[in-house]
C-alpha cells in the first residue's frame, strides 16, 4: 500500500513539474531528461497544456551562444541565480533550474528587458557547467562573475558589461541602453565612435 501510495504521489510531483515546464516554455526533451513520464503522456500533456505540438528538431548544443553579448549577460544572471539557490536551498536539481529561471524572468521584467535566455537553454546552461563545459569567471573590475569558457584566464578577465563591444547599444533596434535624464524623459546613451 505504501509504495502505491508513493508511486502516485511522485508521478503527481512529476506531471506538475512537467507542466511547469512546459508553461515556462521547455522544449519535450527536457521533459523527456527530467521526468520519468513516457513520451506518449508527455506529448499528451504537452498537447493540453500548450495547446499545440511541441517544436520538432535537435536542442542547441553549442557553448557558443552563450558567450555572444547579450545572451552572457543574461545567462551569467540565471546562472547566478542558480548557484545562490544551490547553495541555499535544497531542492532536485531541475527544481532549482526551475525557480532560478522564474527569479530570471522577474529580474528581466523589473528592468524593462525581454528574456534573451530561454528555460532550454537555461537548462543546457547548467549542464554545460555541470560538465566542464562552461564556468564562472569573477570579473577584474565589478567583481561579478560572468559565464565564461574553462580556459579564461580569470586573472585578466573583465566582463562585457565593464568592456562592451564597439557595436553594444547602437540605435534603438540593436537594444540601447536608456537610461532616465533629469527630466524623466528617456535618454538613448551610444558609446562614443
Amino acid at each position: 500500500m505504501a509504495t502505491r501510495t508513493k508511486s502516485i504521489l511522485t508521478e503527481a510531483r512529476q506531471i506538475e513539474r512537467a507542466v511547469t515546464l512546459i508553461q515556462l516554455g521547455a522544449r519535450l526533451q527536457v521533459l523527456e531528461s527530467e521526468t520519468d513520464l513516457s513520451y506518449e503522456r508527455l506529448l499528451r500533456l504537452y498537447k493540453e497544456v500548450a495547446g499545440k505540438s511541441p517544436s520538432k528538431g535537435q536542442l542547441p548544443f553549442s557553448t557558443d551562444w552563450f558567450m555572444t553579448w547579450q545572451p552572457n549577460i543574461h545567462a551569467s544572471l540565471f546562472l547566478n541565480i542558480h548557484e545562490y539557490l544551490n547553495k541555499t536551498s535544497e531542492m532536485e536539481e531541475i527544481d532549482t533550474i526551475i525557480k532560478a529561471y522564474q527569479l530570471y524572468l522577474e529580474q528581466t521584467a523589473a528592468q524593462g528587458l525581454e528574456p534573451m535566455l530561454s528555460v532550454t537553454r537555461a537548462w543546457r546552461l547548467v549542464k554545460f557547467v555541470d560538465n566542464g563545459m562552461l564556468t564562472m569567471t569573477k570579473c577584474n573590475k565589478c567583481g561579478g562573475h560572468y559565464v565564461t569558457h574553462p580556459h579564461e584566464i580569470a586573472k585578466h578577465f573583465v566582463c562585457g558589461l565593464c568592456n562592451p563591444p564597439a557595436r553594444a547599444g547602437k540605435g534603438r533596434a540593436a537594444g540601447a541602453l536608456q537610461m532616465p535624464s533629469a527630466s524623466g524623459r528617456q535618454v538613448e546613451m551610444h558609446d562614443a565612435d
